[in-house]
């Protein structure tokens, strides 16, 4: 046999197994992808505000309500309603934290803010949602938000009113929204 022809065998053999080793490595890889696929399908992916920034919004809500000679407790959860900080002033009363935390809770679980709920819930069909366990509908909780999604809750109380508690929560909001935009 002339030593062409064997080189020519040789190159047609490298050839037929670069293609099966191509065949085979274009069907594990279409294997090993299409079960990613279902897989991303059947998950969530959502944000969730930091503790860090938690506790900055949490100490901005306290600081604005102080520079109105407020004694408040401020409370933020994440997105499904888990305490995330606390902090009370020194003359706070006892009932502040446990009040401001429902708050911040009842302000994601509706995604309203609760000076609204309260009028909306005051009477009527709706009012039956104040049994709610948990729920709270005093103002001073407010949902904070990114780019159009609930990542958390604030809830202030002890000031002497439900809309100076709201009015604290949203300087709070501000002191971090910036950060949260995404």
């Amino acid at each position: 046999m002339p030593a062409d022809a064997g080189n020519t065998r040789r190159r047609e053999a490298r050839e037929v197994f670069m293609k099966i080793g191509l065949a085979v490595s274009a069907a594990v890889v279409l294997a090993l992808a299409a079960p990613a696929g279902a897989r991303a399908d059947a998950l969530v992916e959502f944000k969730v505000m930091t503790p860090e920034t938690a506790l900055i919004l949490a100490r901005a809500a306290l600081e604005d309500c102080r520079a109105k000679g407020f004694q408040v407790a401020v409370a933020v959860v994440d997105r499904f309603g888990v305490l995330q900080v606390t902090i009370r002033d020194r003359l706070a009363g006892p009932h502040t934290p446990g009040t401001a935390r429902r708050k911040a809770w009842t302000a994601v679980s509706f995604r309203s803010d609760t000076v609204s709920l309260a009028e909306t819930t005051e009477r009527g069909d709706a009012s039956g949602v104040r049994f709610v366990d948990q729920v709270l509908m005093l103002g001073g909780g407010v949902p904070v938000q990114a780019a159009g999604a609930v990542v958390g809750g604030v809830g202030v109380s002890g000031a002497p009113a439900g809309t100076e508690d709201d009015a604290c929560a949203r300087k709070g909001i501000e002191a971090v929204q910036t950060d949260l935009e995404f």
